[in-house]
Parts: C-alpha cells; structure tokens; sequence
C-alpha cells in the first residue's frame, strides 16, 4: 500500500470525518458486492466444491488483522489430528509465469509472494499459489491434501467452503464501520451474521461480538536470520538498542510486541507486502536489526549480518478448540478418502 493508501487506511480506522465525501462511491461498492455474491448463489457464476474440506480464513477488513499466523497455527493443528492440509493462497505480490504454482524450498518470494513463502517455511506442509483458486485446489488434491485451508479466501466465491472463519483486530475493530472507499471494511458486517466463526485477535476494545472466540498472538522464539538457529526469548539474544522493521498490515502491532519483551527499539514502518532493497536496511550504525516473519523471507541476502527475527504463534481459546475439534469430526465422516477424492477429480 503507498503512503497515501496508507493515510487513507489510517483515517479509515481513525473514523476521520472528510470520508464522509465518499459514501456515494461506498453505496456503488455495497452494490457491486451484492450483486457478486448473488451471481454466485443463484449459479449465474460456478462454484467449484472440491472433494475434500476447505476451511477458509479470511478477514473483511483491509490492514494486518493476525490472520497468518492462524492460518499457519490451523495447518499444524490439523496435521497433528492426522489429517494432510495444504495451504492454498493468492500470492499477494508474487509473479509467476506459471500457475499453479506448489512451493518447494527453492521458490523465491518474488515468485510466490511473502505470506505463502512464509508459511510454507512455519509449517512444512503444501502451499500452493493461484490465483484461480478452484484450480489451485485441484493442484493440492494431486498432492495428497484431504483438507483445504483458503488464506485471504473470504471474497474469492468461486471456490466452495465447509467453514468460513473470520479474524478480527482486537485494537482497531471496523473502524468508522463503513465499506470501501469510505471505510476499511470488504464487505458489511452483516456478513459476520453468515460465516462459521469470528476470532479476535487480542483483547477487544470495541463492543464484544456474540459467540467470538479469542486468540493471542504470543512470541515463541528469537531466530538468526542468517544460520535459522532459534533462541529463548529470555535473555535477550543481543545487546543494546535495535532498529525494527515492519513491512505488515498493521506495523504498529510489532513494535509493541517488542516493547513488551523490553526491546529498546527504533521502528522503521514500511508498506505491506514491501519489496526491500539494501537500501532500505541500512541505518548508518552497527545496531542491530530485528524484523517479523514476513519481513524476513524478503530479507535474506539483503539484511546486515547480525539480524533477527522474532517468531509469533497464534494462541486460539479453549472454546475455539473445542469448536474445532466438533466441526472436524463432522467434517471427517462428510468426505470420501483422499484416495477416492483424487480419483473423483
């Protein structure tokens, strides 16, 4: 996002009164997105169910809301129940000659995009990016998946879904509560009313939601970004005062993350899905650099020697876990075997 995006994105959750000029493009976008959804419900535009479960996590906010890191904490929570998830995603920022594209540990970001690359390196299991979705899924079904999770999936109707969970920032909300260009929101909140779950990100402190579930975004580990080796997060793995770059939704976010692990910290905010450059690194001192996650699959090669990054692992509540737990049974005894679904497609 430029910088005027990023005012814009700021006044939006700020509420600032000059937005109030856009409502007459605000009222065009809510009718375009009715319009859409209806197209697909009525069958004007296909639908593509796909033999398996597909569980899409998405948000109907624009900005960082910690849909990532669930998304990764999902994917590894599914495999530990024995099930074999892959990971489908858009690849925001990557260009690929060729789709679908299934990550291996070669695939540059540049390729792939930052979140995919990301969270194939967290979690080890298949990501494949498309921007056809339904065929990104069938790429998957050929891999051996037997079950789906759609990442940023929420608008992308096309591809069919069991369960739709919806994450939200605990500290920014909605904003001002309106739609595109007036406000950060996708779509209306009314569509919170049909989606399977709604998580929280963080202590909310806005009016709760009936029926919202939790989750916390907890540091896990320090990690070198040259050699990967992982650290406590006590003692500090390096002395003295740091520069922190954030190139996410919500840099904010981070930079209190670390205030919190008493990181004296100079921050250095950048554009979401920002490409660096050696440029961009360098701060004129021997202070070293600490980064997030998604900063740091763009950085290799690029960042002083020296640097690190902080990992963070969503915590969901108990009562989402136990909600989970119930849905995948239900879930499991829906679906023929992978072996019959990959034979079925």
């Amino acid at each position: 996002m430029t910088g005027l995006g990023e005012h814009w994105l700021t006044a939006a959750y700020r509420g600032d009164a000059w937005l109030g000029a856009l409502r007459p493009l605000e009222a065009l976008y809510r009718l375009a997105v009715r319009r859409r959804a209806a197209a697909y419900a009525s069958g004007r535009k296909p639908v593509w169910q796909a033999p398996m479960p597909v569980i899409v996590v998405g948000n109907v906010t624009l900005g960082g809301t910690g849909k990532s890191p669930l998304v990764a904490w999902l994917a590894r929570h599914l495999a530990e129940r024995g099930w074999s998830p892959g990971i489908l995603s858009r690849g925001y920022g990557g260009r690929s000659e060729r789709y679908p594209l299934l990550l291996d540990a070669h695939t540059p970001v540049t390729d792939c995009g930052d979140e995919p690359r990301m969270l194939a390196d967290q979690t080890g299991l298949p990501v494949v990016v498309d921007p056809d979705r339904p065929r990104g899924a069938r790429r998957l079904l050929e891999a051996g998946c037997d079950i789906l999770i759609s990442d940023d999936g929420l608008q992308h109707l096309a591809l069919g879904r069991d369960l739709e969970l919806v994450v939200v920032d605990g500290r920014r909300g909605f904003g001002n509560g309106r739609c595109l260009p007036a406000g950060p929101l996708r779509e209306p909140l009314s569509r919170l009313d049909h989606v399977d779950a709604v998580v929280i990100n963080g202590t909310p402190v806005f009016a709760s939601l009936p029926g919202a579930h939790v989750m916390a975004l907890e540091p896990a580990a320090w990690r070198r970004l040259g050699d990967g080796r992982r650290f406590p997060l006590s003692p500090l793995p390096f002395e003295g005062a740091v520069h922190a770059l954030a190139g996410i939704g919500h840099p904010p976010r981070f930079f209190a993350t670390l205030a919190a692990l008493c990181v004296e910290a100079t921050p250095h905010a950048f554009a979401d899905h920002h490409r660096y450059t050696a440029e961009d690194l360098a701060f004129g001192d021997d202070r070293p650099l600490v980064m997030t996650a998604k900063d740091a699959v763009k950085c290799r090669g690029l960042a002083p020697d020296g640097s690190w990054v902080l990992e963070v692992e969503a915590s969901p509540d108990a009562a989402f876990r136990a909600w989970l737990a119930q849905r995948l049974d239900t879930l499991s005894s829906s679906y023929p075997t992978p072996g019959e679904a990959r034979a079925a497609n």
